[in-house]
């Protein structure tokens, strides 16, 4: 058989491979496209670019593409016929060991996204290779990219850069992970943030630097309740969440209770009610409660309305 023939019905294996993928992805409900860069870029903060030069690239970490990215599915296999000859002409050059120029690629995190080669990568993953050749130039993003992320969790993603970098977290504290499976959260964070503020204002009777006070939470706020719930393991019992999430609901969980019954918990007691009264509740019935929970917005209030009368003496005048 020729080299053509042998090149010709690799393509059509290949071909009919990416549509019972796509009849798989129809039946699971599952994304398999490719991550489309400029949608990806335009969702997330850029601190910037470096050209990094030729590396080799594992192939499974290529999962986006610049403008390819509805001619291939995420593994690169082909879903349309109008480059086939492309397809062909390169793999019948593997045929006869001709070498080709190496790919280029973005990377952003963890994951590449094709600039030029989209038919070289998807030649080399229907042989079988585990690596390619290319040109990297990464683009700088403060949070991480791993090759499960899809497009829908990009938005999340673009809130926890913002809000890494309004409080320059990643710098103040490296190895802080608050990523966070809800939208809006990070508002909530913020508000925690500020109202802790409040407070070491208060018992210092001065304003505090921001990025103190994001120390200081994060030091004596978030981490100590993030510990207990790793300890105890209690993202187990909420699949699919993570520490920053338990956090957000364990600790207006537990000033609700306080104001409730009057009664001081301590992090530990509070996860333990929290436990308690919540671990045979279906998972999304509680993150729906929680969701609708107006206590923290009440209880900014009330520390604002305090400390506006704490600086104007007003019970004291009138």
């Amino acid at each position: 058989m020729s080299f053509d023939n042998m090149a010709n019905q690799d393509f059509e294996r290949a071909f009919q491979r990416g549509f019972w993928r796509k009849v798989l992805r129809w039946l699971t409900g599952e994304s398999n496209d490719l991550l489309p860069f400029d949608a990806v870029k335009d969702r997330l903060p850029i601190q910037g670019q470096h050209y990094i030069g030729l590396c080799q690239v594992p192939i499974d970490q290529i999962v986006g593409s610049m403008g390819r990215y509805r001619d291939f599915d995420r593994a690169f296999v082909p879903l349309q016929k109008r480059t086939k000859d492309r397809w062909v002409s390169i793999d019948k050059a593997h045929y006869e060991s001709i070498s080709l120029p190496a790919v280029e690629l973005y990377k952003m995190g963890d994951i590449y996204f094709v600039r030029d080669g989209n038919h070289r990568v998807s030649v080399a993953r229907e042989r079988g290779q585990l690596i390619v050749d290319a040109f990297v130039t990464e683009i700088d993003i403060p949070v991480p990219l791993t090759i499960d992320d899809e497009l829908a969790d990009l938005e999340l993603k673009g809130d926890y850069a913002r809000f890494i970098e309004q409080t320059r977290l990643s710098q103040l504290r490296p190895e802080a992970d608050l990523e966070l499976t809800l939208p809006g959260e990070y508002k909530r964070i913020l508000e925690h943030i500020s109202v802790h503020r409040w407070y070491l204002g208060e018992q210092r009777n001065t304003d505090v630097p921001y990025p103190e006070v994001v120390v200081s939470w994060y030091d004596n706020v978030y981490s100590p309740l993030a510990r207990i719930i790793q300890d105890q393991n209690l993202v187990s019992h909420f699949p699919n969440r993570t520490v920053g999430d338990l956090y957000l609901w364990i600790i207006e969980y537990q000033w609700y209770r306080r104001e409730a019954y009057k009664v001081e918990y301590a992090f530990e007691d509070a996860v333990d009610k929290f436990i308690d009264d919540f671990e045979q509740w279906p998972a999304g019935k509680l993150v729906d409660l929680l969701k609708r929970a107006a206590w923290v917005d009440y209880f900014i209030l009330e520390q604002e309305r305090t400390g506006f009368l704490a600086r104007t003496h007003l019970p004291e005048l009138r």
